[in-house]
């Protein structure tokens, strides 16, 4: 597989990761626990706002191999 084709891919995996991850970290800050503490809910969408970064790693770094 060519890096563009790679590339192509990865890009349409990385959105649909972003789109999934967002629309999950929305559905967990509803629980009551979270939507009644102002400093739990601080700490979640800094952790759920980087914790992305970890599964998209190995898709940037499988786009960006080079070609065989």
């Amino acid at each position: 597989m060519t890096i563009r084709t790679r590339k192509f891919f990865g890009t349409i995996f990385l959105l649909l990761l972003a789109a999934v991850w967002s629309l999950t970290g929305m559905a967990v800050a509803q629980i009551p626990v979270l939507a009644n503490s102002g400093w739990l809910q601080a700490a979640f969408y800094v952790v759920a706002g980087m914790g992305w970064v970890l599964p998209a790693m190995p898709i940037v770094s499988w786009m960006s191999r080079p070609d065989r």
